[in-house]
């Protein structure tokens, strides 16, 4: 009897003992853990998740109502009939008077937008392909047509008019289970025609109830629904006091589902916040500044030099070639930027052959030159000294080089005026066997002897890039 007394207070006490380590576990988790205020200076203190960073590519997914009259832009209903004289183009409504009943109204192309092709398992498996690491899709546009059968919006979203589906929830879905992608939502704070927007601007927005009836529980239904790793916010007209943007940012990193990996960009507000707040800056639609930024960065841009969604009176000559794309891809990353390429899908659900083509592409170029773009950080510079068109990364020691204009003449000398080369330097072409001899420059820098490459054995037809280590600045 003895024995067991003693045994059950030895247990006793090492319960206690485990009891206790745990509580003063979970205390010290507590007290660590970080907190972040509904306020900008808090906001920005976050650290940004390591994988946007590393990703450098990402498709932008522009698809909703406008694709059905697939015609300008998707700014089509604006343009139309908005309010506003420097908005509107009398090209449109040109379109309208030629091509439909002189009743017909923009809600009544959302029957059109049947989505009959849609199959969200090609598109990431095309995605997955363009060597992209990320995906924004367009859960709703300014014209606030959501794509998911949301609460807030009964009567006009893709579950209960048009392709009567869940277009967010398939891609979601697709995404997750078919590659290693980021799924991230674009979600437009206003709506054009919206009548209660139109109320609280015209109260100066000191009012908010759409706000509180619409933008937020929208938000807050994306996130809790579909764990989107990026919240790409859009449309900020009105102070980002109006749309209570701190306060959902900081539920966003401290409460939500997804607040150890969601990233935000910057345009959560019309008062000053676009291009100084938020999770990564986009500053304006195709923002490319060509240097070195201060912050993360981000180049949203289209593929179609004018619209953002599809459009069929779209020719050849509107859309960026290959060497644009890659070029503009290289000049991104070097200035410490990650791109973001758009496609515009038919109503009826394709990613026509032009954007397919582009964005294989632009898979097949990564495949071959990788290392230099993926987890790569900028370098001391971002483009050469004396050689244009030449654009600098550097990933784990080595520093990369990537050129647009193949050296030629008599020598076939690549010069490199900001690399500086020491005793172990050694060059290489990606994709292309074998090292090349390199000589310094008396003026500076280092100079490259190009052989002589066949066509068929150049690694790529566009942005070949040069691997230099032993680069002593």
């Amino acid at each position: 009897m003895a024995s067991l007394q003693a045994g059950t207070v030895i247990l006793t006490i090492l319960v206690t003992v485990l009891i206790t380590i745990q509580a003063n576990s979970v205390h010290k988790e507590d007290i660590s853990e970080v907190r972040y205020e509904p306020n900008w200076a808090s906001i920005d203190s976050r650290p940004l998740p390591s994988w946007y960073d590393e990703a450098k590519l990402g498709i932008f997914i522009h698809w909703g109502v406008f694709s059905v009259p697939s015609f300008g832009s998707e700014w089509f209903w604006e343009r139309w009939q908005g309010t506003d004289p420097k908005q509107k183009e009398a090209k449109y409504a040109e379109y309208m008077k030629n091509n439909y009943r002189p009743d017909w109204t923009y809600a009544d192309f959302a029957q059109d937008f049947t989505a009959e092709f849609y199959d969200a398992n090609a598109w990431a498996e095309l995605f997955a392909d363009a060597g992209a690491k990320y995906i924004v899709f367009v859960s709703k546009h300014h014209e606030g047509f959501c794509n998911w059968p949301t609460n807030v919006s009964f009567n006009w979203n893709s579950q209960m008019v048009g392709p009567k589906r869940d277009i967010v929830g398939e891609l979601a879905q697709a995404i997750r289970s078919k590659t290693d992608l980021h799924f991230g939502v674009y979600h437009s704070l206003f709506e054009w025609f919206n009548p209660i927007y139109l109320k609280d601007a015209a109260n100066n927005f000191t009012t908010q109830e759409f706000v509180l009836t619409k933008t937020l529980p929208e938000l807050y239904e994306l996130v809790n629904t579909y764990k989107p790793d990026i919240v790409w916010s859009d449309g900020s007209a009105g102070p980002d006091t109006y749309w209570n943007a701190t306060n959902f940012i900081a539920w966003l990193y401290n409460d939500s589902p997804v607040k150890d990996t969601v990233v935000t960009n910057d345009r959560w507000g019309s008062n000053g916040i676009v291009c100084h707040h938020g999770g990564f800056l986009t500053c304006s639609d195709r923002y490319n500044p060509g240097t070195l930024q201060h912050r993360k960065w981000e180049n949203a841009m289209t593929i179609d030099k004018q619209s953002w969604g599809f459009r069929r009176e779209a020719v050849l000559d509107n859309f960026l070639t290959m060497e644009d794309i890659i070029e503009t891809f290289v000049e991104t990353v070097s200035c410490g930027g990650n791109m973001l390429i758009n496609v515009g899908p038919t109503k009826y659900g394709m990613i026509t052959p032009i954007y397919e083509e582009r964005l294989r592409g632009l898979g097949q170029w990564l495949k071959v030159n990788g290392e230099a773009i993926y987890s790569s950080k900028p370098w001391s510079h971002q483009n050469d000294t004396i050689t244009p068109r030449v654009w600098y990364t550097k990933n784990e020691g080595s520093v990369y080089a990537t050129i647009f204009s193949w050296p030629n003449g008599t020598t076939n000398n690549l010069a490199l005026g900001a690399t500086v080369p020491s005793s172990s330097t050694t060059v290489t072409l990606l994709g292309y066997q074998g090292q090349f001899t390199w000589n310094k420059r008396a003026s500076g820098g280092m100079t490259v002897n190009v052989p002589a490459i066949p066509v068929n054995q150049m690694p790529c037809q566009w942005g070949w890039v040069f691997k230099l280590t032993g680069i002593t600045n």
